[in-house]
């Protein structure tokens, strides 16, 4: 039974057609949990919280900076340095005192995640690394927890729903089967290196929160084997069929027990580290006549460097501009963190199998850093 103050709140949701308090007694019987309270998450638990589902578990161990506030929206100045999931706890609670948050101010790992996720209907994954998503994708499917995943870059998000069987075909797919580990050398940057627009992921977020309402309810037909991509600047939608992929449990542990000892930070590296190189051995090579030093970032991008020369090509433009790099025997490669020069050292070794060519660890963020405690 609803209190009155519930039916004075869920009003509009109990006059809705095919809603009604049916549906609104299923939410406040949930429970769900949310990994990830910031960008994606944000939005997503105020949603959620308003909708009034029952019990919100919180998984985040960051703080909140600065720089958050251009997109976080749960977040404020007064809250900088404080516990993201602490605090989003506290204003949810403001939002409905009633419901239930249960917080996890802790990194979700191979060793925790299970005795996590296993007392919640379903897990909505706002993280932003693949180490943390095969794994919560692994979890969900060995637990049968429907998983909701959301992801943004630049100007485009994509949302889907995971390990949930369509009623018509029978079929459940997982992140595995459009994301096989084979394919993450071909991956883009993280929001840190090339940005986002702010408004973005509040369109993903409230998306991951209506699929969660949708399952939850049993309304309409929720996105399982479907990956929903909105395009911001062209204001476009667009949806990929997911089917069970042959390769997905490459690299994948067979059971929840494999998963305890799995290492999904070393699985989900992108390349081979026998082609990378600290700072000081880039320092040595740099120097050396028989050098090009390629910058792969994007044109706009910063730290910007005038300590040394370099060429400027740009990850997206690498293919069709590599045959300039002809003329010297070793090419050394940078961007911002070391991701995206992984990749053009995998795209360059295929086009230059005679030359050595290597990527700096950590970008030039880590030269930067070499360089300042150098100076001190």
């Amino acid at each position: 039974m609803l209190s009155d103050s519930q039916h004075n709140r869920y009003h509009r949701h109990l006059i809705l057609k095919d809603f009604g308090l049916p549906a609104q007694e299923k939410l406040l019987d949930a429970t769900v949990l949310v990994i990830g309270a910031g960008a994606l998450g944000s939005p997503a638990l105020q949603y959620l919280a308003s909708a009034g589902i029952g019990c919100i578990g919180i998984v985040d161990f960051d703080t909140i900076e600065l720089s958050n506030l251009q997109r976080q929206i749960l977040y404020g100045v007064d809250d900088i340095g404080k516990s993201k999931a602490e605090t989003a706890a506290k204003k949810l609670n403001a939002l409905d005192p009633e419901i239930q948050i249960q917080v996890f101010n802790t990194k979700l790992n191979s060793k925790n995640a299970a005795s996590i996720i296993q007392d919640f209907d379903l897990v909505i994954d706002g993280t932003d690394n693949f180490s943390s998503r095969y794994l919560i994708n692994d979890v969900c499917r060995f637990l049968n927890k429907p998983l909701i995943f959301g992801a943004v870059l630049q100007y485009e998000g994509q949302v889907a729903v995971f390990n949930l069987e369509d009623k018509e075909t029978k079929v459940k797919t997982n992140y595995r089967d459009i994301f096989p580990l084979e394919k993450l050398n071909s991956v883009s940057a993280s929001c840190s290196e090339v940005g986002i627009l702010g408004v973005l992921p509040g369109m993903i977020g409230v998306l991951q929160a209506t699929e969660a309402i949708k399952i939850i309810t049993g309304i309409g037909k929720p996105l399982s084997n479907r990956m929903l991509t909105y395009q911001a600047l062209k204001s476009e939608f667009y949806e990929i069929q997911i089917s069970p992929s042959k390769r997905a449990y490459t690299n994948s542990p067979n059971s929840l027990e494999e998963v305890l000892d799995f290492d999904y930070e070393f699985v989900c590296q992108s390349s081979d580290s026998s082609n990378e190189i600290d700072v000081d051995k880039f320092e040595h090579y740099r120097k050396d006549k028989d050098t090009t030093v390629i910058d792969v970032r994007e044109l706009e991008e910063l730290p910007l460097v005038f300590e040394f020369d370099f060429s400027q090509l740009p990850l997206s433009t690498l293919e069709q501009k590599y045959k300039s790099l002809s003329e010297k025997k070793r090419l050394l490669v940078f961007c911002n963190s070391g991701q995206r020069s992984l990749q053009a050292v995998s795209l360059l070794k295929k086009k230059f199998p005679e030359k050595e060519i290597l990527s700096l660890r950590g970008g030039i963020i880590a030269w930067k850093n070499k360089l300042e405690k150098l100076m001190k």
